[in-house]
């Protein structure tokens, strides 16, 4: 009689401690249940917008990188700084370079839609681009037209050319004769080209 009180005693303390963990357990599942899905964060309002209305703050976000890869810079190329707080301002249209951007943007996005029929999405921008920041700044904010120098160029008509290695003659002009070749391992200039037309020479004598 005494193993079986212990041993009733023992399985009545189990099943309260089972008991107690579970109740433990469901008193902090229930909050979270009634909490529901953790809520986004709300985005910044956007202020001072004039070419990208349509568009959200993340979406305007993800297009300022763009151009800032584009071209090479920071948000400071085109924000300038609040005097009050000595931080970037967004809001402010005081640099040049944010009006450019504007028009740059609305340039083409019109050369996208008339020259490559590049369609709109519902926000206003263009959904295949085949024109945009990188076609010309390639990571440089401002790309200058640049021109290779020392460039050989084509000779021109009646002039003579280049004359051969070894003391060979030079290849003759257009109009005229070419000039003699230089120095053996040397290459002479060729010769000016003549007035008036080429002179053929005779032909050999036939021999019987």
């Amino acid at each position: 009689m005494r193993f079986n009180k212990r041993l009733t005693t023992v399985l009545v303390l189990i099943l309260s401690v089972v008991a107690l963990a579970s109740m433990t357990s469901i008193q902090q599942q229930q909050p979270q249940q009634q909490q529901g899905p953790p809520q986004q964060r709300p985005e910044p309002k956007l202020v001072n917008i004039k070419v990208l209305k349509k568009m959200t703050y993340r979406q305007v976000d993800h297009l300022m990188d763009e151009w800032a890869s584009a071209l090479g810079v920071r948000c400071n190329f085109c924000h300038a700084n609040n005097p009050t707080t000595n931080r970037v301002d967004y809001t402010l249209d005081t640099k040049p370079e944010k009006k450019m951007a504007r028009d740059m943007y609305q340039m083409a996005a019109k050369i996208n839609s008339k020259y490559f029929k590049a369609k709109k999405d519902t926000l206003g921008a263009v959904m295949e681009s085949s024109v945009n920041c990188y076609s010309c700044h390639h990571g440089v904010s401002h790309p200058e037209i640049s021109l290779v120098e020392n460039r050989p160029r084509p000779p021109r008509n009646g002039q003579g050319g280049q004359g051969a290695p070894g003391g060979q003659p030079g290849q003759p002009g257009q109009n005229g004769q070419g000039g003699q070749g230089g120095q053996p391992g040397q290459r002479g200039p060729g010769g000016q080209g003549g007035q008036g037309q080429t002179t053929t020479p005779p032909p050999p004598p036939h021999t019987k």
